[in-house]
């Protein structure tokens, strides 16, 4: 191979292929000098070592000439190991590229991974380890232009989204109707089979679990476990080869994107950029710390450690320019080049933190706010991390939605039958208004879920009162306490007709609920078709039949369910005032009309003092609007209610039954209604006025 070097630029940063050659750039402050280190394709053996010639505004770069798509490579950086000064620089190990867009190979766990000597007293310190880490390492690769995106986008306005939340590999995996090759793959959420069920299922975005490369933790490795969820990043342009088809690169990931818009669904990634797969100072040295570990990570006053506002042993330093730079950049390139449509940022609260208080005025929230690609865009903050003041629902800028928890918590408590709910049910059904109606936010601000990956499925929080996580070889200790669920009267498993009767009826109640609510609804992936993980609640290493979704062997329950949520999915989507544009606050719209109100079962409009009853569990709403008014009738308590139908000026206005939560009815052939109304036990009525 004829190959020449040069100069090259400093910019693009990563690996740039212009025809002729390839440019590399690689950003490090601290560094000696920078080596690019080519693997030979076949065997992945090192065949050539170039030391990068040029150093500018702290990027080292170079451009080889006749390097062509599909190089292999990495780099080793040389500097001081220092940890007391927070530098961690050891050329012995190869590092990869933070702007790669592509790896080859599997990490392979071995001790020569760790830039310190392992079982030294010295660990973190001073102990240099100079084993060679390429043989277990993997390789990036130069990639060229790809084609572009062929359909348009289908630009679902906030008031019109609903969220389904999925996981690549969960999702196909056992779907009978996706080709074997690209099952678990983003050729397989792509297939016509897979995209059916989404447009019948009348969701407008699909949210997929990390889709970065990633990498499975060694201890979960040596237990024969993964890291399933995918939450461990170690390349942010890089799409994890797992869910690409075998000799696939990015295009697999951008024909999943054209096919989904194509069917009018719109593609939300979960991105973690709060931390990365290194670890804490015990950790594996990969790429961040090797190319300059006092830039990228926040280190903490004693500079050997780091500060760790996310429990995962580091934080990324988004303060330093370099850093957003490259974080920003992962983001256009995933909207421009792959088409996204918008991301959930994982531990958000992390992300704005440029020093170690949270600031929604910090670096990366003014940095989205004024970019003309990312601030059009949908964003979803998860509003909290483990740091202080770290629980920050309500606390993210104009122009952001969050993870509403406050949501889940409150609805879940409401239909378990706690005492004194109906307050926090009002706030949570109507917006939650006392969270976000602030700066001009709407009610899309509040994303509204019951379950979500992190915790029990929709089955299982009507199925167990405990969560049972053994198989993650923790002693049960992992997972949340908190959940809120109730199992029926029979942990687990049952053929009692009646336990489950109740079940398919609370599952109901609280997609009805879901899908009512003012905000954006998420459902979770296989919550249509009673997805069981067997009472884990944090399977996030559990990549098997226990969080893989189930497409067969369904009973009728299953698919009476599954209609049921098709069915109000689309009343949601027929119905305007329940997806309301701006919050509602009791506005007069015509006499004795507002435009939402709540009453009593006696009909009576509920004053403040209403509210203050511990032991109510029965509650009305209207929504009023162009001309309509929609009944919502909400009843916890397991014996059925009468509700007499409010006075609107016109004493015996008629109804016309929508849906029947309690029976599974959608649209049902009932008679209208007037007067008054039945509401069953452990159910929710939606009426709409005929007259």
């Amino acid at each position: 191979m004829d190959l020449r070097l040069g100069p090259g630029a400093p910019w693009s940063l990563g690996a740039s292929f212009d025809g002729r050659g390839v440019n590399f750039a690689l950003f490090s402050a601290n560094a000696t000098r920078v080596e690019l280190c080519l693997f030979d394709e076949a065997h992945g053996r090192e065949t050539m070592r170039l030391t990068l010639p040029e150093y500018t505004n702290e990027v080292w770069h170079g451009y080889v000439s006749g390097l062509e798509p599909g190089q292999l490579y990495g780099y080793r950086v040389h500097g001081p190991y220092d940890p007391r000064a927070g530098h961690r620089f050891n050329p012995h190990k190869l590092l990869l590229d933070p702007y790669a867009r592509l790896h080859k190979g599997q990490l392979r766990w071995d001790d020569a991974l760790f830039g310190y000597q392992i079982g030294s007293k010295r660990a973190a310190d001073l102990a240099v380890d100079e084993r060679d880490s390429a043989p277990y390492m993997p390789k990036c690769v130069v990639v060229g232009e790809s084609a572009g995106l062929k359909r348009a986008r289908p630009n679902v306005p906030w008031h019109r989204t609903v969220i389904y939340e999925a996981h690549v590999k969960g999702l196909t995996a056992l779907h009978p109707e996706v080709p074997e090759p690209l099952r678990g793959t983003f050729g397989g959420i792509g297939n016509p089979a897979m995209i059916e069920h989404l447009v019948k299922l009348g969701v407008t975005a699909i949210e997929l679990l990390p889709v970065h490369a990633f990498i499975d933790d060694r201890h979960l490795v040596e237990q024969g476990l993964s890291n399933y969820w995918g939450y461990n990043s170690v390349g942010f342009f890089a799409a994890a080869q797992r869910y690409l088809s075998q000799g696939s690169g990015v295009e697999e990931f951008k024909e999943m994107v054209d096919a989904l818009h194509n069917a009018g669904i719109e593609v939300l990634l979960d991105v973690v950029y709060n931390h990365t797969a290194e670890g804490n100072e015990l950790g594996p040295t990969l790429s961040f710390r090797g190319i300059d570990n006092a830039s990228y990570y926040k280190l903490d006053e004693d500079p050997r450690r780091y500060y760790d506002a996310t429990g995962c042993g580091n934080t990324l330093n988004i303060g330093h320019p370099r850093v957003l730079q490259l974080v920003m950049d992962s983001l256009r390139y995933w909207v421009e080049a792959c088409g996204v449509d918008g991301f959930r940022f994982d531990l958000a609260t992390t992300l704005a933190r440029d020093t170690t208080a949270f600031d929604p005025s910090s670096s990366f929230l003014d940095a989205i706010g004024q970019d003309p690609v990312l601030s059009k865009i949908k964003l979803i903050a998860e509003p909290w991390d483990l740091g202080e003041d770290g629980y920050q629902v309500g606390g993210f800028p104009p122009g952001w939605a969050e993870w509403n928890d406050r949501f889940r918590d409150d609805l879940r408590s409401y239909w378990k039958v706690d005492m004194g709910m109906l307050p926090a049910l009002g706030r949570r059904v109507s917006g939650s208004a006392d969270i976000y109606d602030n700066r001009g936010r709407r009610p899309w601000t509040s994303i509204n879920f019951i379950a979500a990956h992190d915790g029990f499925t929709l089955r299982d929080l009507v199925s167990y009162n405990d969560k049972h996580n053994e198989a993650n070889k923790e002693d049960n200790q992992d997972g949340h306490d908190d959940n809120r669920s109730w199992n029926c009267g029979v942990e687990g498993p049952t053929d009692d007709p009646a336990v489950l009767d109740l079940r398919d009826r609370l599952g109901r109640a609280f997609v009805a609920s879901l899908l009512f609510s003012q905000g954006t609804p998420m459902l979770q992936m296989g919550d249509e078709l009673g997805r069981t993980q067997g009472g884990n609640n944090n399977a996030f290493c559990q990549d098997n039949e226990i969080s893989w979704m189930r497409w067969t062997d369904l009973g009728d329950r299953d698919a009476a369910f599954l209609e049921f949520v098709r069915g109000v999915t689309k009343l949601r989507a027929e119905l305007p005032l329940l997806r309301c544009s701006r919050f509602l606050h009791g506005e007069p719209i015509a006499p004795r009309l507002k435009n939402v109100a709540w009453f009593k079962p006696d009909g009576e409009e509920k004053r403040a003092e209403h509210w203050e009853d511990p032991v109510a569990k029965c509650v009305g709403l209207s929504l009023a609007g162009d001309r309509k008014i929609l009944l919502l009738l909400f009843n916890s308590d397991a014996e059925p209610i009468e509700f007499i139908f409010p006075f609107f000026g016109r004493r015996h206005l008629r109804w016309r039954l929508l849906c029947d939560s309690a029976n599974g009815l959608v649209r049902p052939e009932a008679p209208i209604a007037i007067g008054k109304a039945t509401i069953p036990g452990r159910g929710l009525l939606l009426l709409e006025r005929t007259d």
